[in-house]
């Protein structure tokens, strides 16, 4: 492991996402408001920019910044995974509790099981932001149930 990567880096949050050197994230529902550290602190870690919208290969993770303005949340994470890698993760990023945009956790969770995605934990993050971190299924090996 890198010394920019260096879990116990405390100065850096999102080494709480659990993002890895030549990792390629897709940053979906960037806006004024996101959190510019964790970006950059992403960005540090991986050693490579974040991808947008536009990037049409295929991705270790998605960002996905929501606010309860921003439109159904299951469409979000469904379009949220067609870039991504087999075993791939989204990390959702909403407003805090009694932050403008701020998304109800059982909202949250009834998008992730429509739209496929498993629930895995949940962190506060940056100072206005919350993650959610959802997996998606694991490939049903040939002969297994």
């Amino acid at each position: 492991m890198s010394a920019t990567a260096d879990p116990a880096d405390k100065s850096n949050p999102a080494h709480r996402l659990g993002f890895e050197e030549g990792q390629i994230v897709q940053e979906l529902g960037y806006d004024d408001d996101t959190d510019q550290d964790l970006r950059e602190g992403i960005e540090e870690i991986t050693g490579t920019d974040l991808v947008d919208e536009d990037y049409d290969d295929v991705a270790d993770a998605v960002l996905l910044w929501h606010r309860e303005e921003d439109g159904d949340l299951t469409d979000a994470l469904v379009d949220a995974q067609e870039y991504l890698a087999d075993g791939g993760l989204v990390w959702l990023l909403t407003p805090k509790t009694g932050r403008d945009g701020h998304v109800e956790a059982h909202e949250i969770a009834d998008a992730a099981k429509t739209a496929g995605l498993s629930q895995t934990s949940s962190i506060a993050i940056a100072k206005d932001w919350a993650g959610t971190r959802l997996a998606t299924p694991k490939a049903v090996k040939p002969g297994k149930r």
